[in-house]
């Protein structure tokens, strides 16, 4: 079997991963630099055939990156994107051997997410001046959120044929593009059916910036972080938060595990599963502050 160059076996993964897995390009971006870092490190050794590679080569890589202050999570994602990589080309026999099968991956303290109380999320959602096209929008989008607990990729990727607010449903659209529909409450319906008449008569995505163009990620990060400010709220925040408020809030009020599960997108329930936690420790939270004999 002929030598197979380092470079040609992460592009020909990295297209496997667009053409045929159908990831998303943010996915993709990770892939690509975790990959990137793991042929800069071979070239330095002198490792360019990637048939030489084997268990020690990639421990050393690992053991570099811990050198380098790099977290358990990024090294665990750099893990990810290296045992895919041979084992695609295993599968595509281009390899003999998959040197990864015996690598233990890092062992990672799951965080409880940060989340927002009742109080914290009736500020945040009342903070927009309703009056303006712009409050009307910036309203919609935090209810919609709120409402429906998706991510914020999804909530700028809506179109206005994604809703349907007779049935009340929108379309969202996931990791690998796989749809779902979900569930809008009221409230939600109602903004939504205010603001459609003042968007912009334009195709293409359901909230616009003040240009006409699809609002993006960063930009629906900034609107959250100062209505953030203004509803002093003085909690780290993100359009994430918003996600994990949803999640939890279902949970504490006797939502179904599997139903949560299916209107987050989660591949497995055990994404899910950390919003009991969350919802476990403030339960304990409650009973310890105000319980007589806590």
């Amino acid at each position: 079997m002929k030598p197979m160059d380092i470079d040609d076996g992460c592009d020909r993964f990295l297209d496997h991963l667009k053409v045929e897995r159908n990831l998303s390009p943010h996915t993709l971006d990770s892939y690509a630099r975790d990959l990137r870092q793991l042929a800069t490190f071979f070239d330095a050794r002198g490792v360019r055939d990637l048939r030489r590679v084997d268990g020690s080569h990639l421990t050393a890589f690992l053991l570099e990156r811990t050198r380098a202050g790099v977290s358990g999570r990024s090294r665990a994602r750099a893990l990810s994107a290296i045992r895919g990589l041979f084992r695609f080309l295993r599968v595509e026999r281009l390899l003999d051997a998959d040197p990864t099968a015996l690598l233990d991956s890092p062992r990672l303290a799951r965080k409880l997410p940060v989340v927002l109380g009742l109080s914290e999320i009736d500020r945040l959602l009342a903070a927009p001046d309703r009056r303006t096209a712009r409050g009307l929008r910036d309203a919609a989008m935090l209810e919609t959120m709120y409402a429906t607990g998706l991510r914020v990729s999804e909530l700028v990727k809506l179109r206005p044929e994604d809703l349907d607010l007779e049935a009340g449903y929108l379309r969202a659209f996931g990791k690998g593009r796989k749809q779902r529909l979900v569930p809008l409450g009221q409230v939600a319906q109602d903004l939504l059916r205010e603001y459609l008449p003042v968007r912009p008569a334009r195709p293409g995505a359901l909230f616009l910036s003040r240009l006409g163009r699809g609002m993006t990620r960063q930009s629906f990060w900034k609107i959250v972080a100062a209505y953030a400010r203004a509803a002093g709220i003085d909690k780290p925040i993100s359009p994430h938060k918003l996600r994990h408020s949803f999640a939890t809030h279902l949970l504490e009020r006797g939502a179904d595990l599997r139903a949560v599960q299916a209107m987050l997108g989660h591949a497995d329930v055990s994404t899910t599963q950390i919003y009991t936690h969350v919802s476990r420790a403030r339960l304990l939270d409650l009973y310890k502050r105000h319980h007589p004999r806590a």
